[in-house]
């Protein structure tokens, strides 16, 4: 099922831990909606430390990589300054 709350659409799943980061981005940052992709894990994958990272750009905005231990997952966002966008990862993630 294919839904959005507050800017992020749900069709996938999202990795723990992530989903306020998430709407924090579209809340405070550049962002105007994210779009997750799949989720790449091994079986050792959960534990570790989270980060975000800016990918590049896309034509509509940018790709991000989520990961938490072993486990990574693409974003996709809807930004027009993608500039911004790496400033506040840089400050904030």
């Amino acid at each position: 099922m294919k839904y959005r709350k507050k800017g992020v659409k749900r069709e996938h799943s999202i990795i723990e831990g992530f989903e306020k980061d998430l709407e924090l981005l579209i809340q405070f940052g550049p962002v105007k909606s994210a779009i997750p992709g799949r989720i790449y894990t091994s079986p050792k994958a959960q534990a570790g430390k989270k980060r975000i990272s800016y990918q590049y750009q896309t034509l509509a905005g940018a790709k991000l990589l989520l990961k938490k231990g072993s486990t990574v997952q693409e974003v996709f966002v809807v930004c027009e300054d993608r500039e911004r966008l790496r400033e506040f990862l840089q400050r904030n993630c």
